[in-house]
């Protein structure tokens, strides 16, 4: 004999899925306002200029070379380099792909001749593709 649910009601065999959907806007919610406030990269005073915005058509992840003030080089968010070590870098990092674009982003503070090293660095590498990066939200 088949057992019946007294009151003639069945067993409820859905799964309620409005609790995961309110979780899942919630960090939705969390992680658009946190995306914003995520800068990578050394902390730099960039200058200002009147640029457009980068337009990477290799398809290739640009290397980004920082020159803080004091003359230090960085890559992406690695520890401080002297000039040899960038050298090292600069040379893993392409790889022999010499299309890869390299942007150098120098504090305005940054005297020239750590700008020209980096440049220097990047074409001994081999690189073809090396672009300053400046600052465009300063000149509004």
């Amino acid at each position: 004999m088949a057992r019946r649910n007294r009151g003639g009601r069945r067993a409820m065999a859905e799964m309620n899925v409005v609790p995961y959907i309110d979780v899942m806007l919630v960090l939705l919610v969390i992680f658009m306002v946190t995306a914003p406030m995520m800068q990578t990269g050394v902390e730099l005073n960039l200058p200002s200029a009147d640029t457009t915005p980068i337009v990477n058509e290799s398809g290739n992840s640009a290397l980004i070379i920082s020159v803080d003030e004091s003359g230090q080089y960085f890559i992406d968010d690695s520890e401080a380099l002297n000039l040899e070590g960038l050298s090292d870098r600069v040379n893993l990092e392409l790889k022999g792909v010499t299309t890869r674009p390299i942007y150098i982003r120098a504090d305005k503070e940054v005297a020239y001749g750590f700008l020209m090293q980096a440049m220097a660095v990047a074409q001994q590498a081999g690189a073809t593709n090396i672009g300053l990066m400046a600052d465009p939200d300063a000149l509004k």
